[in-house]
């Protein structure tokens, strides 16, 4: 049997040269002077505060298995080891349960803990770093020292672009309508449409498909810009819809305003009311290909030729209304049409934009409106009064009050918890 390598190093040095070697030596040596080395360790009593070595296993991968079984076994009173008996015949295990060294039986030994588990985070947790106010002065102007965090109001902001910027599985589509015109039905769109694009990671979509001479994509572009572009609109799309196989292909039929993609609706009186439901349903079928939310502006009424192919594919609507008493009336007829023809479902879970466009007098009841139409529907969010909208000129968001942009972000974020 080979000698143990602390007896081959003490042969190698010299008294000189290891005098610490030699001392220690010199205290192993039997009493009969001899210098065998027996291999053996005191005996550890139960009282013994030493900690347990860990058990040595043959590979990193063994080492793991052991860990994670270790892990997934549910905690019970220690025992004492049972030592396992291996079957007549079967080869010795990687990492035996006992072993011999020099005549004497060593027992195996429990690891108290695994160097091989992972910690949960190697990080600690970071308090959010507030960005706005005098929290995020503070913070900025102490170098991250002070941080008390953001405030209510920042909070409520996050979790506004978190239910925006949701990831979907698959396209959804949602359609602005009204019964009356001028109450802020496609300044929403263009509003919702930049707020979607500001936020969320897929560029949204907006189809202009008023049969009224829509002006969706002259209320992203600017008046003048859009005079500038290519006259595309939707009747170009649908003449060509067939040759249409990618996203490039379809980019020579739209506008965009940043992020915000639009398909211009047809400016000639005489073709403008052309679009029927099928055709729609082919405009949105492409769509959904290559975008997963949509906007359609459907302009005035609920009973044009393309309305029924426009009801049957959106996913959710948004119901235009206004402050005057004729706004109201006619988005609560909007809720009861719909209601009986078949849309049931689309009504009790539309979103009502009330916009205060035209500044009504203090004698209407802007709470009772409010009141009663939010018990016909989803959700219910105003729109303050805001020249940015009431212009009927461009709409940017840059050049909106914080309450119209907090507005349009709640319709936003309500458009897509609608999304399942």
């Amino acid at each position: 049997m080979p000698r143990p390598a602390d007896n081959r190093l003490a042969e190698a040095g010299t008294d000189e040269e290891q005098p610490e070697l030699r001392r220690r030596r010199s205290r192993r040596r039997n009493d009969d002077g001899s210098d065998a080395w027996t291999g053996t360790f005191p005996a550890v009593t139960p009282e013994s505060t030493a900690p347990p070595l860990p058990v040595r296993s043959s590979s990193w991968a063994e080492a793991a298995a052991v860990a994670d079984a270790l892990s997934d076994a549910p905690s019970a009173p220690a025992a004492p080891p049972t030592p396992l008996r291996r079957p007549a015949g079967a080869p010795p295990s990687r990492v035996p349960e006992t072993r011999e060294e020099s005549g004497t039986r060593v027992e195996p030994e429990v690891a108290g803990a695994d160097a091989t588990a992972l910690p949960t985070s190697f990080v600690r947790e970071q308090k959010p770093r507030p960005k706005n106010g005098f929290r995020g002065f503070l913070y900025r102007a102490t170098g991250g020292a002070w941080n008390l965090g953001p405030s209510a109001h920042e909070r409520e902001e996050d979790e506004l672009a978190r239910r925006i910027s949701r990831q979907l599985q698959g396209s959804f589509n949602t359609a602005v309508l009204s019964l009356k015109g001028g109450i802020g039905k496609t300044s929403t769109t263009v509003g919702v449409g930049l707020t979607l694009a500001e936020f969320r990671g897929d560029p949204p979509c907006a189809i202009d498909a008023n049969p009224d001479s829509g002006d969706l994509v002259e209320r992203a572009l600017g008046e003048g810009i859009y005079q500038q572009a290519t006259p595309r609109t939707i009747t170009d799309l649908l003449g060509n819809i067939d040759s249409i196989d990618s996203l490039t292909e379809l980019s020579r039929y739209m506008h965009h305003s940043g992020r915000l993609h639009l398909i211009a609706g047809e400016q000639d009186p005489e073709v403008s009311d052309s679009l029927t439901a099928g055709e729609y349903l082919r405009i949105r079928k492409l769509i959904s290909s290559y975008y997963s939310v949509a906007l359609t502006d459907c302009g005035t009424g609920v009973t044009h030729n393309a309305m029924s192919g426009i009801l049957q594919s959106a996913d959710n609507l948004i119901i235009a209304a206004g402050y005057a008493v004729s706004g109201a009336k006619r988005a609560r007829s909007t809720l009861q049409w719909l209601a009986g023809h078949g849309y049931e479902e689309l009504a009790r879970n539309a979103i009502v934009v009330i916009t205060d466009k035209d500044e009504v007098s203090s004698r209407v009841d802007k709470d009772a409106i409010e009141e009663h139409l939010a018990g016909m529907c989803r959700e219910l969010i105003a729109v303050p009064h805001d020249r940015g909208v009431a212009d009927g000129d461009l709409v940017t968001l840059d050049h909106l009050k914080p309450e119209t942009r907090r507005a349009y972000k709640e319709i936003a974020a309500a458009i897509v918890d609608g999304y399942r």
